[in-house]
């Protein structure tokens, strides 16, 4: 087989520049409207947490969204319609909100409905964003450009938090639609010219007749055959585990702060910059590492994905340990550790996920990034909410704090070891810009959900 260039660096960063416009629509969604209704419309944080919820679940829908792509053998368009999709379901969440405060049955059923589209938007353009990443990026380019486009979501969640904030003051209900459809506006403009003549006209894997998940109306048997195997398998509960883990510390590690170690609002706000910080590091130093050792980059992958799963574990531990001396501890090294393992693993098992994706059985890369994006959401919305109800528990029945939320980092710990030993047992993607005919089959998991 020929061996055909892949994805400029510039073409990496036009995909980039689609995951900054889903982040922007996303933390609008998340983050904005999550206050409005709570503050400003004085509704239960349940509501808010239900509808989030809600667009985790319809994430479940992103193996069909795979095989779709993977059936046409383009994702252009269903990067294009998903985009549509989000930014509707975006506009629609604005306008939810605003018709609660005035009949709350109607409100809530449009916002839920926009939550719906919010989530099925996001699973079609994420997912068949790093599809793209995945078959047109060169083996060790691949964590480079997970790093790239993971970096520039969340510089979309950045940007939009701090301008739109800006236009959104003084608060009125239409200021939040009209900011909200400027977004989603400029969001889909964007990605339709980042992606105008982006992918290549023949696919470097080109999808052989009779190919797991080639044939349309074959979704249901392409799924099975793509779970029978082995390390797709392996590789879903690895995903699942290792998330489950990396999410569930999310919630309870501010309110850790300020209960045991006694720090202010401002304290601990600052703690979680510092381990974004700490997760920016991890992420560069991965994709720096692969980049240099060009001939070894599956290998490099594997190593930094099981060392970031230890290192995780270790500093978890050592955070849960630190409660028994809050005075002397050093709580902000020890949350900028844990927050450079984090990065380290989470931008590995991306790039893994998609060199994973070429080394299987043909024509399912997108069914397989979709299985594997599937898995990651569900344990994004797991996890944050199994945290906090770990702690709730644990206080219960134990009343000293300390001993509490120790317990719950523990368990975390625990997981995050049960993800390495799995993560050992994977076998490296075989390193080469082609595909072998019928091998394994699974990309369709690394669209990284996410929202994250």
């Amino acid at each position: 087989m020929n061996q055909v260039a892949g994805l400029s660096w510039a073409g990496i960063v036009r995909l980039g520049l689609v995951q900054t416009s889903l982040g922007a629509i996303i933390v609008l969604t998340t983050t904005v409207i999550n206050r409005v209704m709570v503050v400003e419309l004085a509704l239960p944080a349940m509501l808010p947490g239900i509808l989030v919820g809600i667009h985790h679940a319809v994430q479940m829908s992103r193996p069909r969204f795979g095989h779709g792509s993977d059936v046409g053998g383009r994702t252009t368009g269903w990067i294009i319609g998903g985009m549509i999709v989000l930014a509707l379901g975006g506009v629609a969440a604005a306008a939810g909100t605003v018709l609660i405060s005035s009949d709350v049955f109607w409100g809530v059923a449009v916002s839920t409905l926009a939550f719906v589209a919010i989530g099925l938007g996001a699973s079609a353009a994420g997912t068949s964003t790093l599809v793209t990443l995945a078959k047109h990026v060169a083996p060790h380019r691949k964590a480079a450009a997970a790093t790239i486009v993971w970096i520039m979501m969340i510089a979309g969640f950045a940007i939009t938090a701090g301008v739109a904030g800006q236009y959104l003051d003084p608060f009125t209900p239409m200021r939040l639609v009209m900011v909200t459809a400027s977004v989603s506006l400029i969001a889909v403009v964007v990605t339709l010219l980042s992606v105008f003549r982006l992918e290549p006209k023949r696919p470097l894997t080109a999808t052989t007749p009779g190919a797991v998940g080639a044939q349309p109306g074959s979704f249901t048997r392409a799924l099975r055959e793509v779970w029978g195997e082995a390390e797709a398998k392996r590789f879903t509960i690895f995903v699942f585990v290792s998330m489950l883990a990396y999410s569930a510390q999310d919630l309870i590690l501010e309110p850790y702060a300020g209960t045991v170690f006694g720090m202010t609002p401002g304290e601990s706000t600052s703690l979680s910059g510092l381990q974004h910080s700490g997760v920016l590091l991890g992420m560069i130093l991965v994709a720096a590492t692969t980049m240099i050792r060009k001939n070894a980059s599956t290998a490099v992958l594997r190593r930094w994905t099981i060392g970031g799963c230890l290192a995780s574990a270790l500093a978890l531990a050592a955070i849960a340990s630190g409660g028994a001396f809050p005075e002397t501890w050093p709580l902000a090294a020890n949350v900028f550790v844990l927050g450079v393992s984090n990065g380290a693993f989470a931008v590995a098992a991306i790039a893994s996920m998609m060199s994973l994706a070429s080394s299987g059985k043909a024509g399912a890369e997108g069914l397989r990034m979709g299985l594997w994006g599937a898995s990651q959401a569900i344990a994004f919305a797991l996890g944050g909410f199994l945290g906090t109800v770990a702690i709730d528990v644990s206080r219960v029945f134990i009343g000293d704090p300390v001993v509490a939320y120790g317990l719950v980092f523990s368990l975390e710990a625990v997981m995050f070891v049960a993800a390495a030993v799995i993560g050992m047992r994977l076998r490296p993607a075989k390193s080469g810009y082609q595909r072998p005919a019928p091998s394994f089959g699974e990309i369709a998991m690394v669209e990284v959900l996410d929202a994250r």
